[in-house]
């Protein structure tokens, strides 16, 4: 009776597939019987154009272009789906189903393409790229989503009607692209699905048209194009450009009158100003500039039009600021404050920032400063005296996001994500290896606590500090803390 059971079950596998396969057949003859408007002219250019993710690259080229952040984002998500999904159809699929193209005679010659593919037909790549890209951007942002669609729809439609693949094959390839975008998203998961920064709502002025936002911008910064776009948006804003040299004087003449002290500007320019607001007790609006706008990220707050958002309706939230003290010396950090390679890196980068740029300059400094002749920081933890290459104290728990630990889901958390690497021979390989385990408790290269303050002692004075990008010297041992909820910031509190 059981070998009765699997022939019969065999036996309706195969009338399955063969009813399965006879309507592929009639639906792709259906489609070669049919003439859309323009189509015989523009559906096989589109297919052709599509050939080898060009179509893809270059939409993806057009929203980078556009300078919106979330465009950016949305065009790295589409051309990373992209790739898996074609890497998945090049690797698995089309070796495991060997399909053959369908038969050309019912399709009218116009239509065809000069080069007909070789490859095998089941599943359709061109199919699986265009619905990974349009799937990965519509998961960044929906109306992009809904703009790339329609192309990558005629796409997906052009395959078919130029003869070189079964709709059947179009459908599953296009279902295998959808599937790749969300393997993405679980990869790097998009702003949607990561919980909102900070936890307390604050009571803050709502300005309407901007009245009571006085902005002080570093010049040098590069996020002119975001001051003009809120101004544009909050016409009574008031907007005073410096250069960095003045900056500390004209944020604290922005904060003797204003209702909400705003300022656009990278990470230093930010803690300077939080600096000042908190100071004086005022608010603070952060719209981002250049290149290392890590505070401004991790807030949510990404362009001109979210911050407008947020002044319009009032909405902020409190979030904690670290504090270091070294003797007479005292300062905040937003980010994070570190020892050892963590301020060389800070050091190099200023250096060179300004002659070729934060990005390059950022990759030069991990060069430089992961040089082996580099000198262990000694420092007494808890009374114990013991060589550091590297110490990292996080304003907040630091998690990842993808291969890397990279944003903070909460500002307000009241801990410090202390992170050390060991000192011994190698640093590189040790610094890369504790890079790679990224927030382990503990391991014999590196560790990893969470606190609300450390106390560092038998720092040699001079020893380098840096925090949120700015370097300073030390007078001896340091004591790090929290001061939780202490800073008040724009942001919005809906999704967009």
């Amino acid at each position: 009776m059981t070998a009765d059971a699997d022939l019969n079950g065999t036996e309706s596998g195969r009338a399955l597939r063969g009813r399965l396969m006879a309507l592929d057949h009639r639906l792709f003859e259906a489609v070669a019987a049919r003439h859309f408007p323009g189509g015989d002219r523009l559906l096989p250019r589109l297919s052709r154009s599509a050939n080898h993710g060009v179509l893809w690259f270059g939409t993806a080229a057009l929203l980078a272009a556009t300078g919106s952040p979330r465009a950016r984002r949305a065009a790295v998500r589409g051309v990373a789906s992209l790739a898996l999904a074609s890497a998945t159809i090049n690797t698995v699929g089309k070796r495991s189903v060997r399909r053959r193209r369908p038969v050309l005679d019912a399709v009218p010659a116009i239509r065809r393409l000069k080069r007909q593919p070789i490859t095998t037909s089941f599943p359709s790549g061109h199919s699986a790229s265009a619905a990974a890209f349009a799937a990965g951007v519509a998961l960044e942002s929906r109306p992009l989503g809904a703009a790339v669609a329609p192309l990558a729809a005629s796409v997906i439609l052009s395959r078919v009607y130029t003869g070189v693949h079964y709709p059947g094959d179009v459908v599953v390839g296009a279902a295998l692209g959808v599937g790749a975008a969300f393997a993405v998203r679980g990869l790097v998961p998009t702003r949607d699905v990561l919980p909102l920064p900070g936890r307390t709502c604050a009571d803050v002025p709502a300005l309407p048209d901007g009245d009571g936002l006085v902005l002080v911008a570093d010049r040098t910064a590069g996020g002119a194009g975001h001051v003009r776009a809120l101004t544009e948006i909050l016409p009574r804003a008031k907007v005073v450009e410096c250069g960095p040299q003045d900056l500390g004087t004209e944020l604290e003449k922005a904060a003797a009158h204003a209702a909400v002290l705003g300022v656009c500007g990278g990470d230093g320019t930010v803690n300077a100003a939080a600096a000042v607001a908190l100071r004086h007790g005022l608010p603070l609006a952060v719209l981002p500039g250049g290149s290392l706008g890590n505070f401004a990220r991790d807030l949510g707050v990404e362009d001109a039009r979210t911050l407008a958002r947020a002044l319009v309706a009032g909405q902020a939230v409190r979030v904690d600021v670290g504090r270091f003290t070294s003797g007479d010396t005292r300062g905040y950090f937003l980010n994070s404050c570190g020892l050892g390679v963590h301020s060389e890196l800070a050091g190099e980068r200023n250096r060179w920032s300004k002659r070729i740029g934060d990005r390059p300059a950022g990759l030069l400094a991990a060069v430089r400063a992961l040089r082996a002749d580099r000198h262990q920081v000694q420092v007494e933890i808890n009374g114990v005296r013991r060589p550091l290459w590297l110490l990292f104290a996080g304003n907040g728990m630091y998690r990842r996001t993808g291969p890397v630990p990279a944003r903070r889901f909460d500002l307000a958390d009241g801990r410090l994500d202390v992170r050390v690497v060991h000192g011994g021979g190698a640093p590189a390989l040790r610094l890369l290896a504790a890079a790679v385990a990224g927030p382990l408790t503990r391991s014999p290269l590196h560790a990893a606590v969470r606190v609300d303050r450390l106390e560092l002692g038998g720092l040699e004075p001079g020893t380098l500090l840096a925090y949120d990008g700015e370097v300073v010297a030390l007078e001896g041992g340091v004591t790090l803390d929290k001061l939780p909820e202490a800073l008040t910031v724009y942001r919005p509190l809906d999704s967009d």
